[in-house]
C-alpha cells in the first residue's frame, strides 16, 4: 500500500516523518510525499486531496467529516505560540495591515480570539501569504505587523523585529492548556484497520527520529531552505514532544478547547460530539 502525504518542509515535519518516508518503519505503508506550505495542506484537505496530510487544527470543523484526526505525529505544546511582530514595540493595531500565514491557520484562529480582547475596534486588512515571506513584509514597511510560526520564534530579532504579543503565552494563560498548532489526518474511508496502522507508524517514526537523531539530520538540512542547522535543532526540540507521539488527554483537551472557543466565537463550524473520534 502506497499512501499520498503531504507536510511542509519545516524541521519538526521532516525530523518526525524521515525514518517513515525513507521506509525504515517496520510494516509502514510508503509513502509518496509532497512538501507544501500550511495553507496550501489546508486547502488540500477541503478539497479532499491525498491521503494523509498534516494540517492546521483550525481547518478541522471543515474536513472531519472526510478526515480522521490521528491521535499522533502533529504538533502541540507549551511556549510555541505564534508571535505578533512589529517594527516599533508597542504598535497599536486598531485598523492597521497584518500579515497572517492563511485564513484557516490555527495561528490565525488564536490570533482572532486574542485581537477580540486586546484590539478594540479590530485590525484593518488581513493579508495572507507564505509564513517565510511575513518577517521581511514587516520589515520592509509593505504590512504594519506580522503574524508568524515556525522558526520566526528564533530569528525575528535578525530583521530588527519586536514581538508584540504571543499567542500561544495568551492561550495558556487563559486556559492552562497547551497550545494546538498542527494536526495529522487521514482519510476515514482507508478503514480502522489502516487508520491504526498509520497512527502506529507515525509513532515509530517518533520513537526512531528520537534515538537516532543524527540519522533524520541530512533529510531535515535538505529540506529547511537556508536554515541554520541551530535553529533547526531549536524547532525540532520546541514542536517536536510528548504530544507528537500521543497526543493524550491534556492534547485532546487543548484540540477540543480551541475548536469550542472559536465556535461559540462564530469562527469555525461547531463539532459533532464524535468528531474527534479516532478509528
Amino acid at each position: 500500500m502506497t499512501l499520498s502525504i503531504a507536510y511542509s518542509p519545516c524541521p519538526n515535519d521532516t525530523f518526525v516523518f524521515d525514518a517513515w518516508a525513507h521506509g525504515r518503519v517496520p510494516g509502514a505503508p510508503e509513502l509518496d510525499v509532497t512538501f507544501a506550505d500550511i495553507d496550501v495542506t489546508n486547502s488540500m484537505a477541503e478539497r479532499g486531496e491525498l491521503d494523509v496530510l498534516k494540517v492546521s487544527y483550525a481547518v478541522l470543523p471543515w474536513v472531519l467529516d472526510e478526515y480522521a484526526l490521528l491521535p499522533c505525529g502533529g504538533a502541540l505544546g507549551r511556549g510555541c505560540g505564534p508571535l505578533v511582530l512589529t517594527r516599533e514595540p508597542g504598535t497599536r493595531l486598531a485598523g492597521r495591515r497584518v500579515a497572517v500565514p492563511g485564513e484557516r491557520s490555527t495561528a490565525y484562529l488564536l490570533f482572532r480570539l486574542w485581537a477580540a480582547e486586546a484590539v478594540p475596534g479590530g485590525v484593518g486588512e488581513v493579508v495572507v501569504m507564505p509564513f517565510h515571506e511575513i518577517m521581511p513584509a514587516v520589515r520592509d514597511g509593505a504590512v504594519d505587523a506580522g503574524l508568524v510560526i515556525h522558526e520566526a520564534r528564533f530569528t525575528y530579532r535578525r530583521f530588527g523585529l519586536h514581538a508584540l504579543a504571543d499567542m500561544g503565552e495568551h492561550w495558556e494563560s487563559t486556559t492552562g492548556l497547551p497550545i494546538p498548532l498542527g494536526a495529522i489526518i487521514a482519510r476515514r474511508s482507508l478503514g480502522g484497520p489502516a487508520l491504526r496502522l498509520l497512527a502506529d507508524s507515525a509513532r515509530a517514526s517518533v520513537r526512531m527520529a528520537w534515538d537516532d537523531p543524527a540519522a533524520s539530520r541530512p533529510y531535515v538540512l535538505a529540506h529547511a531552505q537556508e536554515m541554520d542547522p541551530a535553529v533547526a535543532d531549536q524547532h525540532i526540540g520546541l514542536y517536536v514532544n510528548e504530544f507528537t507521539h500521543d497526543l493524550g488527554e491534556a492534547g485532546y483537551a487543548a484540540v477540543r478547547g480551541l475548536l469550542t472557543r472559536a465556535a461559540a466565537e462564530g469562527l469555525v463550524p461547531a463539532l459533532g460530539p464524535d468528531a474527534l473520534d479516532f478509528a
